[in-house]
């Protein structure tokens, strides 16, 4: 196994920022060090799903779980039916939706914390827009609370980001603790950042984002932040939280710290594993991973990069899918290890760290074989799920869903 780690914490990594951070400590593992393998449990098995690329839980109930198709449409199924042959359908928006390119489509979803309230929900997708560019939309979305499915005329969009290519697009949208939306967007596509995004702050690709869906400001539907790095940054745009990443896939907060880890699909020999922290640049495209990259540019702000807490060579893999840090009480001896996985080698990692330092891992703790994985997801309990599509990434891909755990 090739694959390298550091050790900084995010108060280490603040601190090379001359940025404030309180980090709280992780608990310390229930049980032995040592990694189990895992197990999967095959949900909704009668189910026929086309490119599902993520699932998710509005807050507080685990009973629904929402399926999202990479042509557009959003189901809702019950992950502890074994039997159900259908799914219901929660949204359908794939008239709006380009999924021409592999890598395009309906791909995020986000709940807003206060969903059982107010039955709002957000979105992110491609599209082409008037003009038949292409673009990445993150949209507001209603729910009627007593059919329990999605308004397909209530679409608000909140930003658009040209996408010159059909690739590299992000990307993942969720909420933090503080109550802001996070986005992570693609460096524009092609190959090698044509368009040097990942150190131009004056782009939204190759970025992580951070916004206030709660208010309007200055004619956006949306906020900035007050706390957001670079509000004061002459020529950069405001919504940036982090920089210098190529195509952050997938990524999520641990629930425990608060740490946001992500997955960045590398270019030619490298992929990594980031926790994304206020500000931080990690280094995309003057480096790749570790390395330097060939043809590739320091930006303005220098060269103090922020280092992958792992990468592993193409010999391992070609495309890194992010996951979580296990925090379920029905799962103890997965405590505290942090899953990501990749989709061409369908092999799962697990690291563990305690006290913002890696303590094992990385270590191979599944094969999925003829499962490519897309993703991962959480419930509310802490559960994990594994996302994949079947035997091959083809427009026609048929796809399962998988509950993890430990197999000793």
């Amino acid at each position: 196994m090739q694959h390298r780690t550091t050790a900084l914490t995010v108060a280490t990594l603040a601190a090379l920022l001359g940025l404030a951070a309180a980090p709280q400590e992780p608990p310390a593992p229930a049980t032995a060090r040592s990694m189990p393998k895992l197990k999967l449990q095959r949900i909704a098995p009668e189910m026929v799903f086309r490119r599902p690329v993520q699932v998710a839980f509005e807050p507080g109930d685990d009973a629904r779980m929402y399926v999202l198709e990479q042509p557009g449409r959003v189901l809702v199924i019950d992950p502890n039916d074994r039997a159900a042959k259908e799914p219901r359908v929660f949204l359908d928006i794939r008239k709006q939706v380009n999924s021409r390119g592999n890598e395009e489509g309906l791909l995020s979803i986000a709940f807003h914390p206060k969903f059982r309230e107010n039955q709002v929900l957000f979105l992110y997708y491609t599209a082409m827009d008037p003009e038949r560019n292409r673009v990445n939309v993150l949209s507001r979305w209603k729910a009627d609370k007593d059919s329990g499915t999605g308004k397909p005329d209530s679409e608000e969009v909140l930003l658009t980001v040209k996408d010159p290519y059909s690739n590299h697009n992000g990307g993942t949208i969720l909420f933090g603790s503080d109550g802001m939306l996070y986005l992570s967007c693609g460096d524009g596509g092609a190959a090698n950042d044509p368009l040097q995004a990942g150190q131009d702050l004056g782009t939204l690709l190759a970025k992580v984002l951070r916004i206030d869906v709660d208010r309007a400001e200055d004619g956006k539907p949306y906020g900035i932040p007050k706390d957001n790095p670079f509000v004061a940054t002459k020529g950069a745009r405001p919504e940036i939280w982090a920089y210098g990443l190529r195509n952050v896939w997938r990524m999520s907060f641990d629930r425990a710290t608060g740490e946001l880890w992500g997955g960045d699909v590398g270019q030619n020999q490298w992929e990594e594993v980031d926790i994304i922290v206020r500000g931080g640049n990690y280094g995309w495209n003057a480096r790749e991973g570790l390395h330097a990259f060939p043809g590739g540019a320091a930006g303005a702000f220098g060269s103090d990069y922020i280092e992958p807490v792992v990468e592993y060579p193409h010999s391992e893999g070609v495309s890194v899918t992010g996951g979580y840090v296990s925090r379920c009480a029905s799962q103890p001896s997965l405590e505290g290890i942090y899953l990501y996985a990749d989709l061409g080698s369908c092999k799962v990692w697990g690291i563990r760290a305690e006290k913002g330092k890696l303590v094992a891992g990385p270590e191979v703790l599944h094969v999925t074989r003829n499962q490519l994985p897309t993703s991962f997801g959480e419930a509310n309990d802490g559960t994990l799920y594994l996302v994949t599509f079947e035997g091959s990434q083809d427009a026609r891909a048929k796809g399962a869903i998988w509950r993890i755990g430990a197999a000793q």
